[in-house]
């Protein structure tokens, strides 16, 4: 822990504390939308985008290496993937609610597939992992703007709709009956949730997005009473995982992401279990 500590407040490592406030800024996100997405119990949803990402990533590396489009981003093609990923399933959950797992099953499944397929033709080497697992150490100043801004945007929109919100997320068709647009902030809420992904998921990894949408705010279920709350508490939670991977990962040598999902799921499963035995007294 020394170490880590001098690490932070040493000047030849500046990366470990752009990591640090990358944590602590992705925690506004992560503890905001993955309260909205164990609410609104769309966790499969999400994961179906944020695996479907990595087909734009795919698509955007093999179309900037073979001069189809040069110079262009991973970011954009994920961005492309994401959001049309979101729109579909958004549409299908509610148009035809029978056919909703096989739509995010069919999105998860095909856009690994096609990623892994425009990496396999993408010249020269491409490992897929770092776009599964990520390097929160190798995120930039930039980044970091890009990251503050976005929580910026999201807390705006929270705030500002936040009643709309809440009736549409607890019940959908009592807000529809008092006038909510219950489809549009549920669409609204996929759109922002895919850009949401695309953002994090090139520091942290697709694998650590999906913890931590769900891990922080299932443990913060327990302790709050409003989606308000449990939106703070989950953010806390989402900001002490991130402190504490990162601190392991520094201390033992190990990648980050991987020990803030260790951490996570284990508080997680330990809150649970907490609860299971506070129900049966």
């Amino acid at each position: 822990m020394k170490d880590f500590i001098a690490a932070l407040a040493g000047a030849g490592v500046p990366f470990v504390r752009n990591a640090l406030f990358a944590g602590l800024l992705s925690a506004v996100l992560f503890g905001t939308i993955g309260s909205l997405v164990t609410v609104r119990r769309i966790g499969s949803l999400a994961g179906a985008v944020s695996h479907a990402v990595l087909g734009g990533i795919g698509m955007a590396l093999y179309f900037s290496s073979a001069g189809i489009l040069p110079g262009f981003p991973p970011i954009a093609g994920a961005l492309v993937f994401a959001v049309l990923a979101a729109l579909v399933i958004g549409v299908v959950s509610l148009k035809a609610k029978q056919r909703e797992d096989t739509v995010i099953n069919a999105i998860w499944a095909i856009g690994m597939s096609l990623g892994v397929l425009f990496m396999a033709k993408t010249p020269g080497y491409t490992d897929p992992q770092a776009y599964l697992f990520g390097n929160i150490l190798l995120i930039s100043s930039r980044d970091l703007v890009l990251l503050g801004v976005l929580d910026v945007f999201v807390l705006f929109l929270v705030l500002r709709f936040y009643p709309q919100i809440e009736a549409s997320s607890f019940d959908g068709e009592f807000a529809r009956v008092r006038g909510v647009p219950s489809g549009a902030v549920f669409l609204v809420l996929l759109g922002i949730t895919a850009c949401a992904i695309v953002l994090l998921q090139t520091f942290v990894g697709i694998v650590m997005v999906i913890a931590m949408l769900t891990l922080p705010a299932g443990c913060s279920a327990v302790f709050s009473r409003s989606l308000g709350g449990m939106m703070i508490v989950s953010s806390l939670f989402s900001a002490a995982f991130s402190v504490a991977g990162l601190a392991a990962g520094w201390a033992f040598d190990v990648p980050v992401g991987a020990m803030t999902v260790i951490i996570a799921g284990t508080v997680f499963l330990g809150v649970s279990a907490l609860r299971v035995l506070a129900g049966r007294r």
